[in-house]
């Protein structure tokens, strides 16, 4: 962070001035800005990251506070973009930010990069809807784009549990099992995930609940932001040069 070396003096003795200097130069682009998503958008940002694209079409409601790092009383019914936008400024003051506003669809994703995928060096995809990420993974393996995919947060409690993996060799995530089997109909070599393999909580639907309203669905406040964080971790070890 250019301007107040104190900000990044610790991450500085850890990354040395010139992983520092290489976050400073990095455009990383976050795909959501819900639980996983605005959590790691802001580890991102403290972590020094030059400039982040972000992508959302969603408003901040009360069903969001428990998880998302821009959901307060103060920011329900704000765009989920200006709100973060406002949060990596506050942060991080000389950031460039990139915020757009819209809903990604799944044939829209080549025509999305074309636009805004010059120069950015790190896609994450924290996105819900899987026909999206599928589309998502399938551009990153053709393109050679570095990417990485959160799979499923819902119904789990053990943070222990989550772990960085390729998608054809997860375990006990609904999420994976679907994701791996559309992957293998589409010819996807690779798709680096991170997952849980903790057993799912099994949660009764709500009665009266159509299957649309998805109520067997429950997130613990601290599982979404942890898978956030350590995506963040990931891929600001990656741009700083640091091996594991």
């Amino acid at each position: 962070m250019q301007g107040d070396n104190r900000a990044t003096s610790r991450l500085e003795r850890i990354m040395g001035t010139e992983g520092l200097a290489r976050l400073e130069r990095a455009h990383v682009m976050v795909l959501g800005l819900g639980g996983v998503g605005s959590n790691c958008v802001e580890a991102l940002a403290r972590g020094g990251v030059g400039t982040l694209t972000i992508v959302d079409h969603d408003r901040v409601e009360l069903s969001n506070i428990n998880r998302q790092a821009i959901a307060f009383r103060s920011t329900i019914g704000k765009q989920k973009t200006v709100v973060t936008q406002g949060m990596i400024k506050d942060i991080n003051p000389t950031a460039r930010v990139i915020a757009l506003d819209e809903f990604l669809f799944a044939d829209h994703v080549d025509a999305f990069f074309e636009q805004h995928g010059t120069g950015v060096d790190y896609v994450i995809d924290a996105i819900d809807t899987i026909s999206t990420k599928l589309a998502l993974a399938q551009y990153a393996d053709a393109h050679g784009m570095t990417f990485i995919s959160s799979m499923g947060a819902a119904n789990k409690l053990r943070p222990d549990c989550f772990t960085f993996a390729d998608i054809y060799d997860t375990v006990n995530c609904p999420m994976c099992r679907i994701v791996r089997k559309e992957a293998r109909k589409r010819g996807i070599a690779h798709i680096p995930v991170i997952y849980s393999s903790e057993h799912p909580v099994k949660v009764p639907t709500a009665e009266g609940a159509t299957r649309r309203d998805r109520s067997d669905l429950g997130t613990a406040s601290f599982v979404p932001p942890i898978m956030g964080q350590m995506i963040a971790g990931e891929v600001l070890c990656h741009l700083a040069g640091i091996q594991r």
